[in-house]
């Protein structure tokens, strides 16, 4: 029985400059190679990639075969002040509240280097979350940002409480504090609100209530029905719509672990994302994969696009079951706030960094998460400890950081945005200059044979990338998966995935050092790569001498890698 695969691996270079290697020779050699059986027929892929230098012109494209090209404003701006290997890799996700919901705090924040926009459903209306989103989407599209929207469901968190007040309030030492279930409006002075009459059940006298992961402690003193009377033992801030934990003779008493993933409310909450044309949903306190896969499989039969969904790690439980809860979703959060209530302090570094590796492991992406510039909630800088922090998670190779109160009730949002940028850049650049990359010990994804294909062309690419010192990879994809997999690989240079679908574009914005384009593709390849690069060109942020790695996955029986030296 005779079996072919039509797959052809190939690079075709022209001479032209290299920071890093001398492309004036010719370059060969046995890039991968995969084996499988079939019918008992034992199968041997081999790709040999191999350099030929000539001169090429791209030609420039007449104002009739002319295209868009949808490279966002602050890329671009970005790539125009810093050149490629300037460009922030690491992504950054804000929370939308009060503080920066307004249309020109929102074009602030894009302009400061937003990636994606996080609506948590804990907090506001929907009217409200539905006004910002097409605040969003109207900057999106009116003023060529690139900003995609998620939205955080509440979870069946049973202690959630309120204080009433819009903004902090503080607890102050041995001050007493009423924690009721009375519903009110409004705040009352040293009373909290809870979601859920049941919330002090098989709570006694002594055990500790700890407010939003530690933020404030209080003792029991007394119950009063379902009610309970406190005495703040740990003076602190009390956020609004928080959350709380009981704790007994140093141990955490669990409340909620009958509860389902997904309540009742976090299905309105989906159908309203799905309304509204979100690009991602983070699901909150996940215990395994059948939730995520219950939650996939109804948005395939909802949606007509691809919305993608986030899990978020904030338990023991999904500690657990860590390595089915990455495969199954697509992405994950590390939400270290709650995660710190039910593990010891001291691993949440460790956990941290295991997280972000499993996570790349199987591709992934991971946002850290929860307290990385809290400070700044109130103060106008950060503590010298929090930029360690933010610099240790982007030195850890997490695909994005994320902001909370800081920019949602904080009144410094942006400086807070324009400290993560400022940190992760410099950390970037530092992990390059001291080739501080650690290489990826490959674990193989794909089962199929041109799925292992995909993931040896990247990894090959990346790894020519980083040797030969080019200056970006173009990647032409029609879903995103060639993107991501160059991603996983962490190259030195920036990647640019050009797609023609403009929901793997917003997918693509969660991806570490992808900037996703969107522009008219074809099926002629070489067609598509003079087109593009004239139009990069066109935007005066590719110059003579300039050298590109292309990948292409845009046909299923043709993917190639090429070197292409602009002249």
């Amino acid at each position: 029985m005779a079996v072919a695969f039509n797959s052809r691996v190939f690079m075709r270079g022209i001479a032209g400059r290299s920071s890093s290697a001398d492309l004036g020779n010719r370059v060969s050699g046995v890039c991968f190679s995969a084996g499988g059986v079939s019918s008992g027929v034992k199968l041997r892929v081999r790709a040999t990639l191999q350099v030929d230098l000539e001169a090429l012109e791209i030609p420039r494209l007449d104002d009739s075969a002319g295209g868009r090209l949808g490279l966002d404003v602050v890329s671009e701006g970005e790539l125009r002040e810093k050149g490629f290997l300037g460009m922030r890799k690491t992504k950054l996700v804000c929370t939308i509240g009060p503080a920066c919901c307004s249309l020109e705090d929102l074009e602030k924040l894009a302009l400061s280097g937003m990636n994606v926009a996080r609506l948590n459903m804990c907090h506001n209306t929907r009217e409200w979350h539905r006004d910002v989103i097409r605040k969003i989407k109207k900057l999106n599209e009116e003023k060529g940002f690139c900003v995609s929207v998620m939205i955080d469901t509440e979870g069946s968190q049973i202690q959630v409480v309120d204080h009433g007040a819009p903004s902090s309030v503080k607890a102050e030492d041995e001050s007493i504090w009423l924690f009721t279930t009375q519903k009110f409006e409004g705040s009352r002075p040293f009373t909290v609100q809870a979601n859920y009459e049941g919330f002090s059940e098989g709570i006694t006298v002594g055990d500790e209530l700890v407010f939003d992961g530690g933020m404030a402690s209080f003792e029991v003193i007394e119950k009063i029905g379902n009610d309970l009377r406190c005495k703040c033992t740990d003076p602190g801030l009390l956020l609004p719509r928080a959350k709380l934990s009981f704790w007994r003779d140093g141990k955490l008493v669990e409340k909620n672990s009958e509860l389902p993933t997904i309540s009742t409310k976090d299905w309105a909450d989906i159908e309203f994302g799905i309304s509204e044309d979100v690009d991602f949903i983070a699901m909150s306190f996940v215990k395994d994969a059948d939730a995520i896969i219950q939650l996939k499989s109804y948005l395939s039969d909802k949606s007509s696009k691809s919305i993608g969904v986030l899990a978020k790690i904030e338990s023991l439980e999904s500690l657990q079951h860590l390595e089915e809860i990455v495969e199954a979703s697509d992405g994950i959060m590390v939400a270290r706030g709650d995660l710190g209530v039910e593990i010891p302090l001291e691993q949440i570094p460790t956990v941290q960094a295991e997280i972000t590796q499993v996570c790349r492991q199987l591709n992934r992406p991971v946002i850290v998460a929860s307290q990385l510039l809290e400070s700044m909630v109130e103060y106008p800088i950060p503590t010298r400890a929090e930029v360690a922090d933010v610099s240790e998670a982007v030195r850890q190779y997490a695909d994005a950081l994320m902001l909370s109160g800081e920019s949602a009730i904080g009144p410094y949002g942006d400086k807070a945005l324009s400290v993560l940028q400022m940190a992760s850049s410099r950390m970037e650049l530092w992990s390059r200059e001291e080739n501080r990359q650690s290489a990826l010990h490959q674990h193989q994804l794909g089962a199929s044979l041109p799925d292992r294909i995909a993931e040896q062309i990247c990894s090959c690419a990346v790894e020519m990338a980083n040797n030969l010192g080019v200056d970006a990879i173009f990647v032409y994809t029609k879903h995103g998966q060639m993107a991501s997999l160059l991603s996983r690989n962490r190259p030195n240079c920036p990647i640019f995935a050009f797609t023609d679908n403009n929901n793997a574009r917003m997918r693509m914005n969660l991806q570490w050092g992808v900037t996703p384009i969107l522009v008219e593709l074809s099926e002629d390849m070489e067609a598509n790569i003079i087109k593009t690069i004239d139009l990069i060109k066109m935007k005066g942020v590719l110059e003579e001498g300039d050298a590109v790695l292309v990948v292409s996955d845009t046909t299923k029986a043709f993917q190639s890698i090429q070197v292409k030296t602009i002249v």
